[in-house]
């Protein structure tokens, strides 16, 4: 079946929300955050994204990750998330023609009524708090508005989907943490941690969660991924999945491919979670063992599976571009979402549902968790636990600073 929907028409009305882009570290190792010399005011440029092919694309909105690497820690993550929040608010000061500051739904809508792509942010992994929730609450303050509780290795109190297990989930200062993004207002991202951290944090939220970037376990078999029970209770916490484009998340054999891989590194003395050394050995690794090919047609798998578990008010996107080297066949860059909403209109796909996967579902989470911010500083005021307190052992990333 061919549908005859107007995807241009659609997204004019209805523009993606993208829950993950990092084209800011990009930017960061190419050109150390020089726009002149990354001009992505201008098509072509070595990256996934530009403004041309996001206007191509139909995005009208980007969580732009502020991430750093888990091999910086302590204040040394700190300051790197500084650096990145600052470029986030230097790219969107260079092209305030094309991008508008945002940090709450209804500026994000401001920006669409503007003529401009709102510039959100959003934090990749909870070592670059620092086991503080004063550095939390003032990440909030300067705009970031999702935490992502782990990146690929652990922090002393949550563990990640691709590290071994150390806490079994969230510690009492990890309980702590997610209590303190629901009463600041800032979102709880539950892409890169294991599935115990994922039923954890949503015991604990009184918010609906996020996955900024995850797609389904059930369809690609990789720990990246939500299982099928996980999906369901996001959903009734009233949460969105972003479905990502990542090859080795929505492929089999891809994910086959990279845990080959992965176990041929631990065979060396070498965890995923080791982000130089197992960087390095991936380089060596694929010379001799070239990865399969994604494609699109598995990205509209995830997000049909996604649907049919968590319900249609429950899936966005997160492509991950600049994230990984290589995305799926149809889905190379920023300017192919229409190609993935049209064939996901020709397999029935409405144009209300379609708007609910770009925009409407991630906004309405938005909203929720900005109404539920309020009703909670009218109940308590910030936390002042320490990781020393709640969990018993000094702060590993900095014990004498808190």
């Amino acid at each position: 079946m061919t549908s005859d929907l107007d995807i241009s028409a659609l997204l004019a009305d209805h523009p993606v929300i993208d829950g993950h882009n990092d084209l800011l570290w990009e930017a960061r190792e190419q050109v150390h955050y020089d726009f002149t010399r990354l001009d992505v005011g201008t098509g072509g440029t070595p990256t996934h994204t530009d403004l041309p092919r996001m206007r191509a694309g139909g995005v009208g909105a980007q969580f732009w990750s502020v991430y750093v690497p888990t091999r910086l820690a302590g204040d040394d993550a700190v300051s790197a998330t500084l650096e990145q929040v600052d470029a986030a608010r230097h790219l969107t000061g260079s092209y305030d023609d094309q991008l508008a500051w945002a940090t709450t739904a209804d500026e994000v809508e401001a920006a669409w009524a503007s003529g401009r792509i709102a510039s959100l942010m959003g934090a990749e992994g909870g070592h670059s708090i620092n086991c503080s929730l004063g550095t939390l609450r003032r990440l909030h303050e300067l705009g970031v508005r999702y935490l992502t509780l782990t990146h690929n290795a652990n922090t002393p109190w949550a563990d990640s989907a691709t590290d071994r297990p150390a806490v079994g989930g969230l510690t009492a200062f990890g309980r702590e943490v997610v209590r303190e993004m629901n009463r600041t207002g800032m979102m709880v991202d539950l892409s890169h941690v294991s599935a115990d951290t994922m039923r954890a944090a949503l015991e604990v939220s009184e918010a609906p969660v996020i996955f900024s970037h995850s797609s389904a376990r059930a369809v690609t078999d990789s720990p990246r991924n939500a299982p099928d029970d996980v999906l369901e209770r996001m959903a009734a916490g009233g949460g969105v999945c972003m479905v990502t484009f990542v090859p080795k998340f929505v492929n089999a054999a891809c994910a086959d491919a990279h845990r080959e891989m992965v176990a041929a590194a631990l065979a060396e003395g070498i965890l995923e979670s080791d982000g130089v050394r197992f960087a390095a050995f991936e380089a060596t690794w694929v010379v001799d063992h070239p990865a399969p090919t994604a494609t699109l047609a598995d990205v509209v798998a995830h997000c049909e599976h996604v649907r049919e578990v968590a319900g249609i008010d429950h899936v966005g996107l997160g492509g991950d571009y600049d994230g990984v080297a290589v995305l799926p066949a149809g889905l190379e860059d920023v300017s192919t979402y229409p190609a993935l909403l049209s064939a996901l209109a020709d397999r029935g796909w409405s144009a209300d549902d379609l708007a609910r996967l770009t925009c409407r579902n991630t906004l309405r989470v938005m909203r929720e968790v900005e109404e539920t911010a309020r009703r909670i500083q009218q109940e308590r005021g910030p936390s002042l636990a320490r990781i020393e307190d709640l969990d018993g052992v000094p702060a590993l990333e900095s014990p004498d600073i808190r």
